[in-house]
């Protein structure tokens, strides 16, 4: 057996240990397929042992090919830090940031501000901000934080909850005029929704329980003429008359303020989302990612407590 390891094969088989599959692994690595697959061929003919059985519907690793995964896994994470501190100079925080963050309202306004603030305190450290809302690979280094709403998957990185988010159901004066005004969800599938990525929609009643006790709740798969992933657009389209659309309260509190957007379902409420810090799990963290960290989080903090004064 040769010995001389390559470490971008073990990093090609952790990736598509991970994710399941060779296709979502070589979308995420900007590879090839067949190159993968030659990646992870020859690792398994260095160490002489099969990781993943693969077949052309499935994969599955090994009880060894577990074992390295998760040996690795850890590894990696280690390296990548250990990368970190060793560009950091000892006595100054300095260097690259990399952040990325979902868009709109959120983004542009909220994280904007406390990218600023923190920016003042440490004017050293280079930060670039990617507002986008594609999955991305922590792991592999391109980002240091992610910040998302909704629940996270991977047990290879840590959610730390900022916030509860609101989501509302509105629509215009002008669209209750031309269509009529739903007074249940169900409803919802007879009228023009303004969607993003989530096309089935969960509303909770405040008032009717389920059989088992709980709140009743409703799911309603919708459906409209205009799909978007940006939260001031869909807000734009539905001042237009053109559909009910379901988003984050902040981004149209003028717009409900105003009268210019109307709640629907006073009974139902959508469940608020969680929104998130997202970074690995790091027992050696940087200075500089320990220094983000803290001022997220106290940031946030402020942020609540003046909600609640």
């Amino acid at each position: 057996m040769n010995k001389e390891i390559s470490l971008p094969d073990i990093q090609a088989f952790v990736v598509i240990a991970r994710e399941g599959s060779f296709t979502k692994a070589a979308e995420l690595m900007g590879c090839s397929r067949s190159y993968l697959s030659r990646q992870l061929n020859q690792l398994e003919a260095q160490l002489g042992v099969s990781l993943i059985i693969r077949t052309t519907r499935a994969q599955r690793l090994t009880q060894q090919g577990e074992a390295f995964y998760q040996q690795c896994q850890q590894s990696l994470n280690k390296i990548h830090v250990a990368v970190n501190q060793a560009l950091e100079s000892a006595s100054e925080l300095s260097g690259p940031l990399n952040i990325n963050c979902v868009g709109g309202y959120i983004g542009e306004t909220l994280i904007m501000d406390l990218i600023n603030g923190f920016s003042r305190l440490y004017p050293n450290i280079e930060i670039k901000l990617d507002f986008d809302s594609r999955r991305v690979d922590l792991i592999s280094g391109e980002f240091d934080f992610v910040f998302r709403m909704g629940s996270l998957e991977d047990s290879a990185l840590i959610a730390r909850k900022l916030m509860d988010i609101e989501i509302v159901t509105l629509a215009s004066p002008e669209y209750f005029k031309n269509h009529g005004r739903p007074i249940h969800p169900k409803e919802l599938k007879e009228h023009a929704c303004i969607t993003g990525s989530i096309k089935n929609w969960r509303f909770v009643s405040s008032h009717e329980l389920a059989a088992d006790g709980s709140a009743l709740a409703e799911d309603i798969q919708v459906k409209g003429p205009f799909s978007c992933k940006n939260g001031h657009a869909m807000v734009n389209n539905a001042k237009a008359g053109l559909g009910i659309v379901r988003v984050p309260v902040m981004y149209c509190l003028d717009e409900i303020k105003e009268g210019k957007l109307l709640h629907l379902f006073d009974d139902w409420q959508a469940a608020s989302v969680a929104f998130n810090l997202i970074y690995l799990q790091d027992a050696y963290q940087s200075k500089k990612l320990k220094a983000f960290k803290e001022y997220v989080i106290r940031y946030f903090e402020k942020l609540s407590s003046a909600k609640l004064n």
